[in-house]
């Protein structure tokens, strides 16, 4: 997905020479990427999604770009990888490409469409160290726990029960804004591994969040095109209340 929220400023270095206060909003859920439908020797941003400019150097990548709204790519339902090319050097080298993307933004989700890459491919993971940049109270009042790098290819993702939860949410491909949307507390997810065995997974609180958020990017869906009316804004007005009206944040 694109990032959870850290209300709060933290001292983080820039580079070598140079830091700067920044008011992070967010871990990114998703993290985004991207070369069009090639491979681009561009070098990623350093631009993180709800830690907007934090980052490790990229001139030296050449890692995927971020795709941002409005490719046509975001907006398309993307492809079923082919079972018996899941094993070959191209497959394999687009999951390492998001694996390094996303950790780099840093981020806890990306899809393969946010590098430019129509197929139906996300990896998720989330950090205790993610997860200590948000108060204890938030991490609990979101279910945020950790867990291991995730590689799931052919997603099919099953809404599990009534229980949803109002959260919001961030994403690289729509940079520097955040709007809540409602969520499923609870999933099943059922696929293919990174070496085409088949796995499934039973999530809950903020890592059902994450695939759902990642699972809407494989069929053409941003964030925004399910968000709460009134909720959008800017990171830097993460901190302002929600407009009246509006529903209150946490479990419904």
């Amino acid at each position: 997905m694109e990032a959870l929220h850290l209300h709060r400023v933290l001292l983080m270095p820039v580079s070598q020479k140079t830091s700067i206060f920044l008011r992070a909003s967010g871990t990114p859920l998703s993290t985004l990427a991207r070369p069009p439908l090639r491979w681009s020797s561009q070098t990623c941003s350093a631009r993180a999604g709800w830690f907007l400019g934090l980052g490790a150097d990229s001139k030296k990548t050449n890692l995927p770009d971020t795709v941002k709204a409005g490719d046509p790519v975001l907006h398309e339902p993307a492809q079923d990888v082919d079972p018996n090319e899941i094993k070959s050097e191209r497959v394999q080298k687009i999951i390492d490409d998001m694996i390094q993307v996303m950790r780099k933004a840093p981020g806890v989700g990306l899809a393969a469409p946010q590098i430019g890459i129509p197929l139906r491919i996300i990896v998720l993971e989330d950090t205790k160290e993610y997860i200590s940049y948000v108060s204890k109270e938030e991490a609990k009042t979101q279910d945020r726990r950790p867990f291991d790098l995730l590689v799931i290819l052919n997603p099919k993702l099953e809404k599990k029960g009534k229980r949803t939860a109002l959260f919001f949410e961030g994403c690289l491909s729509v940079d520097g804004f955040r709007a809540v949307v409602e969520r499923h507390l609870d999933v099943e997810v059922t696929g293919l591994d990174r070496y085409g065995a088949p796995i499934k997974i039973i999530a809950s609180g903020w890592q059902a969040r994450i695939l759902q958020h990642e699972c809407d990017h494989l069929d053409g869906t941003l964030y925004v095109d399910k968000m709460l009316p009134r909720t959008f804004r800017t990171v830097d007005n993460m901190d302002l209340p929600l407009a009246q009206g509006c529903p209150k944040l946490g479990p419904r």
